[in-house]
């Protein structure tokens, strides 16, 4: 495991950095990529599509998913579409949403199902993504795994529904047993609300249930943080 920061001057310049070193890591081969939502993420979605790629050769799935329709103003996938899949021109078929129309516990039935298809996964097998996009939040969360969230110390489920009651709101996300099987994890955090929960995060205290991104920084394959100063601040 490697764990590599780069810590630049805004929110802009680490959301081109981190697209960059995205699309240079999946270049020239067939590949597997999960996204999140949020909005630093839009600005490294734009970046990706204006840049030179073979979307042919990527697929895309998402690390997680409000329970909304597609269309809806707060989904990761319509995110996604308006900056990312249409302006680049990736195929339909490449495109493998968390059906949220449904309801939660089929949405989440339903993205194992087309996991475990497309990794052609034994039973207890979990998925291996070439790469995760994630971001952090204020409480320190990722993924849709929040303090306290029992699902944390789920090691060999594929995705779940959950319901966040902070925003009273079910959420299907994957979970920490996949999130730590990436090949290769880019994280982007900004903003200077996520500096106590990165120091918190990356301190020597581990305490998952109360940094849920501690269930995987540190424990898996290669990290790359790019992150603003704000951010950096502790």
């Amino acid at each position: 495991m490697s764990f590599e920061r780069e810590v630049h001057s805004s929110p802009e310049a680490a959301a081109a950095a981190c697209a960059l070193h995205i699309l240079d890591s999946l270049a020239g081969r067939t590949a597997t990529l999960a996204l999140s939502g949020g909005t630093t993420p839009r600005m490294m979605f734009a970046e990706m599509a204006r840049r030179p790629f073979d979307w042919t050769r990527l697929h895309i799935f998402w690390v997680d998913e409000r329970a909304v329709p597609p269309g809806d103003e707060q989904s990761n996938y319509r995110l996604a579409r308006e900056h990312l899949l249409e302006p680049a021109g990736v195929p339909a078929a490449n495109v493998h949403r968390i059906e949220t129309e449904l309801p939660p516990f089929e949405a989440a039935k339903r993205y194992q199902a087309v996991i475990r298809e497309f990794f052609a996964l034994s039973e207890g097998e979990l998925p291996r993504f070439d790469m995760i996009h994630r971001g952090i939040g204020a409480d320190a969360h990722t993924a849709s795994l929040f303090p306290g969230e029992p699902l944390i110390h789920d090691e060999a489920g594929i995705a779940a529904a959950v319901y966040v009651e902070k925003f009273k709101q079910f959420r299907v996300t994957l979970l920490p047993g996949v999130l730590r099987a990436a090949r290769q994890t880019a994280m982007l955090v900004c903003g200077a609300d996520k500096a106590a929960p990165m120091a918190a995060i990356t301190g020597p205290t581990r305490d998952p249930l109360r940094w849920p991104a501690q269930v995987v920084t540190g424990t898996g394959a290669p990290e790359r943080w790019f992150i603003d100063e704000a951010a950096a601040g502790l």
